[in-house]
């Protein structure tokens, strides 16, 4: 056996076992309420993260104008509980309009 595939079936039981550990442990261990606030503190962050990145860079570099404003839009009109085809409909009009008028 390679090294590589003894290295991919390191991580497949890795991964499986991550998983089956939440089903697993539920209801066994009780985590403090400080530890689950820091774990809904730190998802939160991580979106945010995510969301940014994808919404201000692309290869690299800044995306533009257009795509932040169609991100803006999408989260207005998600905030405002539009329906979630809305939501995207609008994103990406917003994003498209302001392409089509040169707004890079």
């Amino acid at each position: 056996m390679s090294a590589t595939v003894a290295v991919i079936l390191v991580l497949a039981v890795g991964t499986y076992a991550f998983r089956l550990a939440g089903p697993v442990l539920h209801g066994r261990v009780e985590l403090p309420a400080r530890v689950r606030e820091l774990l809904s503190a730190g998802a939160v962050v991580l979106l945010v993260a995510l969301l940014a990145t994808g919404a201000l860079t692309e290869g690299g570099g800044f995306a533009g104008w257009a795509r932040p404003a169609g991100v803006l839009a999408g989260g207005f009109l998600a905030w405002w509980r539009a329906p979630f085809a809305v939501v995207v409909l609008g994103a990406a009009g917003t994003t498209a309009v302001l392409r089509a008028a040169g707004v890079a």
